[in-house]
């Protein structure tokens, strides 16, 4: 995570606290306030011991051994070598849609998963670069960051629907309650705290790309599988919950319509571009 980026980050997920603590003061006082703050502590130490467990589960990820995928355990495994990292575990998502991810609290904890279509979709080069994303977003310590910003944008609407239940049953009448302040809480804040989340994603995207196209020292490989990948991704869906599209190198689309209503990813165009660029400036 390079320094501007770092302090980007470190400034959204600040951000992202005081909607959830101001959030909750604006709904019901004091109280409020207390019960936001215990909330995050809770949902962020839950993310820190068990994100792996959760995305997989959510994504119907299984984690296979080198006998299992043999072609992916070896580029892991070198991949991993050469970033001076652990050997994450290796899991597999049994879906056509061609895609891939990377999760864990730290790279001791790491875990790089793909679906089957993509062995598919892409050559042996572009796996690798494919790979080399995933594990720069583990050796860029987004696997957490991400983890944390989810468990913070879950703690906010989970606050929003809590005031929407009280103001339907009556709840408002209570006077550590405030009516506008409910309001407020049920229609900006789980709309800002989407905005500050997505921010965050895609700056990690291109961080990792700009990581594992250096890794794989490889970029215009990246390129073409991005490339492939958005284009077999539109139109074959992957139904994972919605909460985990943000880990996935490209945005999965899911049935419903998910994808069309907020981009957890950077313009595809843009990556490619950037990476494009990255390839003229090693040939120069």
């Amino acid at each position: 995570m390079d320094g501007m980026n770092a302090v980007k980050t470190a400034f959204l997920l600040a951000l992202l606290t005081v909607l959830l603590v101001f959030g909750g003061r604006l709904i019901a006082g004091e109280q409020g306030m207390v019960l936001a703050l215990v909330l995050a502590v809770v949902m962020n130490v839950s993310a820190y011991w068990f994100s792996d467990k959760i995305a997989l589960r959510m994504a119907g990820a299984r984690e296979v051994s080198a006998a299992d995928a043999p072609e992916i355990h070896r580029i892991v495994a070198d991949l991993a070598r050469r970033a001076e990292l652990p050997m994450p575990r290796v899991a597999i998502i049994g879906q056509p849609a061609p895609n891939a991810f990377a999760t864990g609290r730290d790279p001791e904890h790491a875990v790089v998963a793909v679906t089957a279509g993509i062995l598919e979709v892409v050559s042996e080069r572009e796996l690798r670069a494919v790979l080399a994303h995933e594990l720069g977003h583990v050796s860029n310590r987004d696997t957490l960051v991400m983890a944390v910003v989810a468990s913070i944008a879950g703690a906010i609407a989970f606050l929003a629907q809590m005031a929407q239940w009280s103001m339907i049953f009556g709840g408002h009448r209570d006077r550590n309650a405030n009516p506008i302040g409910m309001l407020i809480g049920i229609i900006v804040l789980p709309i800002a705290a989407m905005i500050v989340q997505l921010a965050i994603s895609r700056s990690r995207e291109y961080g990792a790309d700009d990581t594992g196209a250096a890794l794989s020292n490889d970029p215009l490989a990246l390129a073409s599988a991005l490339r492939k990948l958005d284009a077999y991704s539109k139109r074959v869906p992957l139904p994972v919950n919605p909460s985990v599209a943000h880990l996935f190198i490209v945005q999965p689309l899911i049935p419903g319509g998910f994808a069309s209503l907020f981009a957890t990813h950077p313009p595809m165009e843009a990556r490619v571009a950037r990476l494009e660029q990255m390839a003229g400036a090693q040939l120069g």
